[in-house]
């Protein structure tokens, strides 16, 4: 089959490789839609390193159909359109004994430990299967939206950390394909009003398709004056950091009202160090949270979400390419040109 292998860090290339062979209690996944997240480029750039093997095939975020199914296996069958949490808690350590199964210690994942979506054919193991990590589609689901299920799983996780509710003023930074997704979940819990700052025009072009009620330019609008403009000088409730800037904490902690929340949700560049203004924060009562992965009833919601049409994830998607042109649909990522980038077959 044809895959993307990665030998090392900025070292990657499609391959020949061998088709997986499942056991018993193993799944073959036919790869119709992966797509390309700001983690994996991390991890092809070398940035990130950490629990990445050499040789592997990496990519997470994924939609197939069935092609095989090991004998040993319950409730599958060749044919069905399926969907897949990659991240598969181990149930026994304290973060899953205490309700964060999401920031589990010992956790294991499709695209890390197991090779990933960047393949014709994906083995989906057994203790992924056991853990309900494999989601049925219904036919009006398309492989695209299939795919960014496991993303917008994410942003739910980050949602519910922020606390963002019914009549939350709410400001995004950067409105990249995660930062669309958190504008709609905003819009979907009742925000009264969202703001998405973003530098790059087509992406605020989105975000005010998408439903945004105001996007600014921070390049050339000064975002302070118009948040204590459009909150009557309080402060936003909830601010998403969807894009990961060391530099920008600071003055975005300064846009929060008392009392009020900032999720960093972005994975930071570099080692992510930054130096904070902690007095912002104390004599504000901020709350400062990160938000890592998903919990698996995250990833049921958001497909839920999908299969009712209550998200528009289709207008995220901006290029598609075949494996063999991994290298130009990596590029287009590095440029920030694109959205979401998605490999097929």
């Amino acid at each position: 089959m044809r895959a993307v292998v990665l030998n090392g860090p900025n070292d990657f290339k499609a391959a020949e490789v061998e088709r997986p062979e499942i056991g018993d209690n193993d799944i073959l996944l036919q790869m119709k839609k992966a797509a390309i997240c700001g983690t994996d480029m991390r991890i092809l750039a070398g940035t990130k390193t950490k629990g990445v093997r050499y040789p592997s095939i990496i990519g997470h975020e994924m939609c197939g159909l069935i092609c095989e199914v090991g004998k040993n296996v319950k409730g599958f069958e060749v044919g069905e359109k399926v969907s897949i949490a990659n991240v598969i808690p181990c149930h026994s350590c304290h973060s899953c004994l205490t309700g964060r199964e999401n920031a589990c210690m010992n956790r294991k994942a499709i695209g890390y430990e197991f090779d990933g979506g960047f393949a014709e054919y994906v083995l989906i193991p057994g203790i992924a299967i056991e853990s309900g990590n494999v989601v049925k589609l219904p036919e009006d689901v398309s492989f695209e939206e299939g795919a960014l299920i496991e993303p917008l799983s994410c942003c739910i996780r980050g949602l519910k950390n922020a606390g963002t509710g019914f009549n939350d003023s709410v400001l995004i930074v950067g409105a990249g394909p995660i930062g669309l997704m958190h504008l709609q979940l905003s819009k979907i819990v009742g925000a009264k009003k969202v703001i998405v700052s973003e530098p790059i025009a087509s992406r605020r072009e989105k975000a005010e398709k998408l439903g945004a009620d105001l996007v600014i330019d921070p390049t050339k609008e000064n975002l302070a004056d118009i948040v204590m403009r459009e909150t009557d000088s309080l402060g936003m409730d909830v601010i998403v950091m969807a894009i990961g800037v060391p530099a920008i904490i600071n003055s975005t902690l300064k846009l929060c009202r008392k009392g009020g929340t900032v999720n960093l949700f972005a994975g930071f560049a570099g080692t992510g160090e930054s130096t904070i203004e902690v007095n912002t924060i104390h004599y504000n009562e901020i709350n400062v949270n990160g938000s890592t992965a998903y919990k698996r009833e995250d990833y049921f919601e958001a497909a839920d979400m999908v299969k009712n049409k209550k998200v528009n994830l289709k207008e995220i998607v901006t290029h598609t390419f075949k494996i063999d042109d991994f290298q130009d649909a990596y590029e287009v990522c590095k440029s920030g040109s694109g959205l979401k980038v998605l490999i097929e077959p």
